[in-house]
């Protein structure tokens, strides 16, 4: 008998008499990893595509739907979160990790994202002067069930052009086109194999520099590791194939490089990482000579250097070298010895998160605390004023020209939706861009932060959101949300959730722990690697907190976190079972002993460790959530979120840690796998999934904080 058709005779059998999850097949497979063994009976999960895996796929979907849609109250519930995603929304224009306003302008048009309530997709509009808006690129048009996203965008320097990248299904895979903005028709030709990257521009818009990855083999497509990655030239009306190589590293295959041209058109900078560390190096080359030459302006990781623009061979860059904080400084390209290098704003007591060039000034946007406070300084770094901000929350500043007289940014908080600002310079004043109805009144929420001691002794600052009222009774049912890695620092940002959540009575709870830029990289490197435990050791102080000052007890609070987000939610499972109520870990990497042989994993080894140094194994052994479950423990109620497009952190990590979660629980709280079909790693869902996804994991927290 086939072994798929025995797990659903089993499963179906297991449904009726106990309800139980159906069983997970275990192997006899050991690994010897640095003198430690190391079993891995799920090893065989990693196959995502084996019919084995695809009916082991099919039984856990089946019973974690079997669970999830007889809860009480999930279809008023759904209509409640459908209604609370219809209206219109802007969205962030992406660099990397670096969120911009959503909105460019170029040739005297304005390109920016909008979506209606009832899109699953971000559309791109361009407008001229004062004439309505059009949609220059709709890809809900692309697929019924709205898995096509507009990935990444750039209009050319005279908005005649627009180069623009297309993912489907959630990968992290793109395909790049030209579009006349006139017409509206796609130019002859494609751009593939395109990840982390945007189009760039060639100063006379003839052409974008990129960089891509090799084509991997067709069934590895989605689990095959990314190295070699090389920069490129395409001029439009060229074949892929013609494009020029501008440079490429073989002996270093774990180098990716971003391209860079100055608006003078003289320079080209390539700047040059390393896996996920915030430092790089910075190389250039000087296009007017024509030879090709490349010049190794900044040979070593000492730090990040941001190019901001240039005068001559004068280049303004935003770097935390020797200023863990961020600085702003200047390097002469025709003298570029560190001694000769200048510093035009210090770095001062907050974190600063980005800075631009534009309109002949410099906006340096800060982390005060984790909330946005946006300073405004002169070429020279004299303080000419603070920008007045609509609130406590997350601003974006425009990614413009730095000749651009007309400014924009963002904002959104825990309460307020994202929203595009017209700034003016002049006068200081901010005016909405454009005006939704929302469908919630936000005046009935609240946001306020406090700050706690981690185990260590260090402060750490959290966000509580609720709807006015809420008294501190020990009773809230409350999500605590973490992150906590990748210099990434999580800061106000709203969320359908999170609302709906509130208006079910609930309270948000977001603690900003080490590993992320909320104070800089000190904070960063104080969770990173040997320091990783740290951020377990704040995500339980948070919970330690709420507990101790009232808002909720441990039978009613929830975790929550998304990819090391998940991996955090794995660990402290792992560490403190009896203190949560409810986990969701989503698309978390989870076995941090194989992390780095699947895609882009071997990049995080920057910010984890390397489990082939010995050293690094043994830290990434004691906390590891899926060698770390413990065998007969009563686990809380836990639904593990993963997708079977997820090219960043594959589904193995979820697979083989829900079904060892399931094997090792004794307690009798449910372990759901609930795996989204046709999607990654979150980038890009359509607004129907995302309903579904927030429908069942408020249900599932409802039920089990017995709400």
């Amino acid at each position: 008998m086939p072994l798929g058709f025995l797990y659903l005779l089993l499963f179906c059998a297991c449904a009726v008499v106990v309800a139980a999850p159906p069983p997970t097949k275990r192997i006899d497979h050991v690994d010897e990893l640095h003198g430690a063994i190391v079993p891995d009976p799920y090893r065989w999960l990693e196959d995502v595509d084996s019919p084995d895996t695809r009916a082991w796929v099919q039984a856990q979907s089946t019973y974690a739907r079997r669970h999830l849609d007889t809860i009480p109250g999930r279809e008023k519930l759904r209509e409640r979160i459908t209604e609370l995603m219809n209206y219109t929304r802007s969205a962030h224009y992406e660099v990397g990790a670096r969120h911009y306003a959503g909105i460019l302008k170029s040739g005297g048009r304005l390109f920016f994202l909008r979506q209606d309530g009832g899109q699953n997709q971000p559309v791109l509009y361009v407008q001229e002067g004062n004439s309505e808006p059009r949609a220059l690129i709709n890809p809900n048009t692309a697929s019924k069930e709205g898995i096509t996203a507009l990935a990444t965008w750039a209009p050319s320097p005279d908005g005649k052009r627009l180069a623009y990248g297309i993912a489907v299904a959630g990968s992290d895979w793109q395909e790049w086109r030209v579009r006349d903005v006139d017409t509206g028709k796609d130019l002859p030709g494609r751009i593939q194999w395109i990840k982390f990257a945007n189009p760039v521009w060639s100063p006379d818009g003839k052409g974008v520099y990129y960089s891509r990855y090799p084509e991997p083999a067709k069934d590895e497509l989605l689990t095959a590791a990314n190295y070699n990655n090389k920069l490129y030239y395409h001029r439009l009306g060229t074949k892929q194939t013609e494009d020029k190589l501008i440079y490429e590293r073989p002996d270093r295959k774990e180098w990716r490089f971003d391209p860079w041209p100055s608006e003078d058109g003289r320079y080209l900078l390539i700047l040059v990482s390393e896996g996920t560390a915030v430092e790089n190096m910075v190389f250039y080359q000087d296009l007017r000579a024509g030879n090709g030459k490349t010049v190794e302006l900044i040979r070593d990781f000492s730090g990040m250097f941001s190019p901001l623009g240039n005068r001559g061979t004068e280049f303004y860059f935003q770097s935390t070298e020797k200023a863990p904080k961020g600085h702003i400084l200047s390097i002469d390209f025709a003298n570029p010895d560190r001694s000769q290098w200048k510093q035009i704003v210090p770095e001062g007591k907050d974190a600063l998160e980005l800075a631009v060039w534009s309109g002949g000034r410099l906006y340096c946007q800060y982390l005060e605390d984790v909330k946005s406070a946006v300073r405004v300084y002169g070429l020279q770094g004299r303080f000419e004023k603070q920008v007045k901000l609509p609130g406590m929350g997350t601003a974006a500043w425009y990614a413009g020209s730095r000749n651009e007289p007309e400014q924009f940014y963002s904002f959104a908080g825990f309460t307020s939706p994202l929203t595009l600002y017209r700034y003016d310079a002049n006068t200081g004043e901010s005016h909405p861009l454009f005006s939704s109805k929302l469908p919630f009144d936000p005046s009935i929420f609240e946001t306020k932060q406090v700050f706690y001691q981690s185990k260590d002794g260090t402060k750490i600052p959290m966000f509580l959101s609720y709807r006015k009222g809420l008294r501190p009774n020990g009773a809230n049912p409350t999500i605590l949300y973490g992150y906590g890695g990748f210099s990434i620092a999580i800061v106000p940002n709203f969320s359908v959730l999170y609302l709906a959540w509130m208006e079910q009575g609930g309270l948000v709870a977001v603690a900003n722990l080490r590993g992320g830029s909320e104070y800089g990289e000190a904070w960063h490197h104080a969770g990173m690697k040997q320091n990783k435990q740290n951020v377990f050791d704040d995500f339980i102080a948070a919970g330690e907190w709420l507990i101790a000052n009232n808002y909720t007890s441990s039978h009613r609070l929830s975790i929550l976190g998304g990819s090391n987000g998940g991996l955090l939610v794995g660990a402290c499972l792992n560490q403190r079972p009896d203190l949560f109520g409810a986990a969701i870990p989503m698309v978390g990497v989870m076995d941090m002993l194989r992390f780095h042989k699947f895609t882009i994993g071997k990049a995080w080894t920057s910010d984890y460790g390397d489990p082939a140094n010995s050293t690094d194994f043994e830290i990434l052994h004691k906390y590891s959530p899926l060698q770390n479950i413990r065998q007969g423990s009563a686990y809380p109620a836990t639904m593990i979120m993963t997708a079977d497009h997820d090219d960043r952190v594959v589904p193995a990590h979820s697979f083989k840690y829900g079904a060892a979660l399931q094997y090792a629980q004794e307690g009798k709280a449910p372990i759901l796998i609930r795996i989204q079909t046709s999607a990654g790693h979150g980038a890009g869902k359509p607004a129907a999934k995302m309903i579904e996804e927030y429908t069942d994991m408020i249900s599932f927290l409802r039920q089990a904080l017995r709400m």
